[in-house]
């Protein structure tokens, strides 16, 4: 196909985007109050590469709010870019300038910016003293990364999304690139989603069966200014929470760097990972975008149609921040609640994902004035949306604005990360006083939170770490966060961490220290596996990765935030404990009921289905009761839906400082009790396989070590 000119006709105001046809390329864009769109196409990425520039008819090319054109002999690959004009009255909330090339919103693919200087694409001019009322007549078109045109054809080999159950799920976070692009990942290509696929084996012999990824939406990796005091090195945005491009795979993460490559990639990992029967969970951000606030760059949304896709203040020249990222997306603004369904809709029926993590998903709830609303369409939709039925929907249930929604996340069928049980795990085995009320209703499921509503036990996802904080490791060894190379002085990231160094801060030689903090995250790690609820597991903490007490690691791509992975050599005895937990919890259907539950037997027989007592095995006085906890559990029947025994459970908790003799009561009809999990045990007597428990048949009481965890199962011996 030689370049230009091209032979364009009216094209088709649906589907969204560029389609390809029989005989060339459909383009559609939205844009209400623009008064001129002009195609921009390219001969390939490189800067000064011919371009031609097709305007569109506002009569002919253009349906409602829609704009389109059908251009021919175009084919995948092709390169393209837009201009909007339209009034330029930043105090009425319009900033169209038509100098500045805009992204296809719904663009399925971007060229490299690894290297984009976004400062160019300001739409004002910065240093005059009007600065963002002021106008830029600099053109950004060499500068601005491309959009590809992406065939969606794609060998699927029969794949489709997994869509476990969330009761029978077992979530890892990770980040693409920080999986394997550190020390000893053994992998041919790290840092991509081909790395990924190498560590498949990894995740099947850990167990878990989802995936949670931080964003892998094409994002702006170079929004940072700050310099890391200690290497001179500018940072980056790691963790991707800056997005540019809802329907674009991230190209960075791609091996192949071929325009568009990163879309295969991205399915062929997805088809690999649910071969071996892992699910994929995307992060998405759809609260604020990479284009900040007043004085941020103009590429996409903003120089669309700014007064639809943000919330504006009531002086327009100004945008709402309840994200504390410079813009709000107006999310329940009809045209913005299409966008948002139409992306989900790609990531599921394109890219065959299996689910959704919300960043700061209230604002998915506010209205276009900001207010929380009680019923928020957008949310309905999501969960009303027969093509997302089966997919999985996660909220970080609060925004930086003030809202807190835990336990009250509108829209039907959310499930939301609980911090709740987190903060209150943590304070539990922290030693604080008077946690352990608090410790058996988040192991009974947070029925205080999710039963209003008619949810269930799985919608609460249980976590004790997560990519923001402290990660297992450090949790156990700092009292302070430790953030310095962020260069922000230390002032960034939370400071409320709930974590303890027992007596030493940071990493030690210490026997007897080291013992403790391997035993704590032991602890954590099981009364997580334990608890009613879908349990999240930070990637890394199954081998102890570090952070040096950076609690906040969302600027360093480098070996803070990196897999070492000497570490799994190094901590095979908690590796083996994450593993051997995984598999328990998924043996016994009792930890994954889909009924809270009741407190009594659904017989109406004298043995409730959850028993609780302190350590003389009297029931416990919950104002009074210190730090140690324990509880039987009827597994009879432990899932109703699907009538399905499991054994019975004794469960043993000790958050003291000292050895706790715990009363043992009887099992039932006639079993023994043999010990399972001792986390005060060195490993591998800390958890022991099927057919190789110790019998307690003998024992009334049992010596739980200090701060340490007893796991009994009823079975039949010979």
């Amino acid at each position: 196909m030689s370049f230009g000119p091209f032979a364009v006709d009216t094209g088709a105001a649906l589907p969204s985007g560029a389609t390809i046809t029989a005989t060339g390329v459909n383009f559609s864009v939205f844009s209400r109050n623009a008064t001129a769109v002009i195609l921009l196409l390219f001969e390939s990425a490189e800067k000064g590469s011919p371009m031609e520039e097709i305007k569109l008819d506002k009569q002919k090319n253009r349906t409602g709010d829609i704009w389109h054109i059908h251009v021919k002999g175009l084919k995948a690959g092709a390169l393209y870019l837009y201009r909007a004009d339209g009034p330029y009255i930043p105090e009425k909330g319009f900033r169209f300038n038509v100098n500045k090339t805009l992204i296809d919103p719904y663009a399925k693919a971007l060229t490299d910016f690894s290297n984009w200087d976004y400062q160019k694409c300001l739409g004002y001019n910065p240093g005059e003293a009007s600065t963002d009322l002021s106008y830029s007549y600099k053109d950004d078109a060499d500068n601005q990364p491309r959009c590809v045109v992406v065939d969606d054809h794609f060998d699927w080999q029969g794949d489709y999304p997994l869509n476990y159950p969330l009761r029978f799920s077992v979530l890892y976070e990770t980040h693409v690139r920080g999986l394997t692009r550190g020390p000893g990942s053994g992998v041919e290509h790290p840092g991509t989603y081909r790395g990924v696929i190498e560590k498949i084996p990894y995740f099947k012999d850990l167990g878990i069966t989802s995936l949670e990824f931080l964003p892998i939406q094409e994002f702006n990796e170079n929004e940072l200014f700050n310099v890391n005091p200690k290497t001179g090195k500018k940072l980056t945005n790691y963790w991707g929470y800056s997005t540019v491009g809802f329907f674009a795979p991230k190209g960075s993460f791609s091996s192949d760097k071929t325009p568009g490559a990163q879309v295969r990639e991205f399915k062929e990992m997805v088809r690999e990972l649910h071969k071996a029967g892992l699910e994929v969970i995307l992060d998405v951000v759809f609260n604020h975008t990479a284009e900040g606030n007043e004085m941020g760059p103009t590429f996409t949304f903003r120089g669309w149609d700014n007064t639809i896709f943000y919330m504006l203040n009531d002086n327009k020249r100004y945008y709402q921040n309840y994200s504390g990222c410079g813009n709000t997306v107006n999310c329940n603004h009809p045209v913005v609640r299409t966008f948002i369904l139409d992306c989900l809709r790609y990531w599921v029926v394109e890219m065959h994902v299996d689910g959704f993590r919300f960043d700061l998903g209230s604002i998915l709830g506010r209205a276009q004035n900001g207010a929380l609303m009680e019923n928020p369409p957008v949310l309905e939709r999501i969960a009303e949306d027969p093509v997302l039925s089966s997919t999985k929907l996660i909220a970080e249930a609060w925004d930086a604005g003030g809202a807190y929604q835990v336990g009250y996340f509108p829209g039907g069928r959310w499930a939301e990360w609980n911090d709740r049980f987190r903060d209150e795990l943590r304070s539990y085995w922290r030693g604080d006083s008077r946690q352990t009320r608090n410790l058996a209703t988040r192991l009974a499921g947070s029925s205080d939170l999710y039963l209003r509503d008619g949810r269930k036990p799985f919608h609460s996802i249980n976590f004790i770490t997560s990519h923001d904080g402290f990660t297992l490791r450090d949790l156990v060894s700092y009292e302070k966060k430790h953030n310095e190379e962020n260069g922000e002085q230390n002032r960034d990231g939370g400071n409320n961490n709930i974590s303890a160094n027992y007596g030493w801060e940071g990493s030690s030689q210490d026997g007897v220290l080291e013992a403790l903090r391997q035993k704590q995250m032991k602890n954590f790690i099981a009364s997580m596996m334990v608890s009613l609820g879908t349990p999240m597991i930070l990637g890394g903490d199954e081998m102890g990765r570090t952070q040096g007490g950076n609690n906040n690691a969302y600027c360093q791509d480098n070996e803070i935030s990196w897999y070492d992975w000497s570490f799994l050599e190094k901590n095979q005895g908690l590796y083996r404990f994450v593993k051997e937990m995984v598999a328990f919890r998924l043996r016994h259907p009792g930890f994954m009921r889909p009924e809270f539950y009741t407190g009594r037997d659904g017989n109406y027989n004298a043995i409730p289905d959850i028993s609780w007592f302190d350590e003389k095995g009297e029931t416990p006085d919950w104002e009074k009761l210190g730090p140690c906890l324990a509880l039987r559990m009827d597994g009879s029947r432990a899932d109703i839906l699907a009538d399905r025994d499991d054994n019975d459970f004794f469960i043993m908790f000790n958050a003291a400082p000292r050895s706790v003799s715990f009363k043992i009561l009887p099992p039932l009809d006639g079993k023994t009790w043999v010990r399972v999990v001792d986390t005060a045990l060195p490993s591998p007597e800390d958890i022991l396989p099927p057919g190789l428990e110790k019998s307690c048949a003998s024992m009334e009481s049992y010596l739980a070590g200090e701060r340490s965890m007893v796991i009994l199962i009823s079975k039949m011996l010979d």
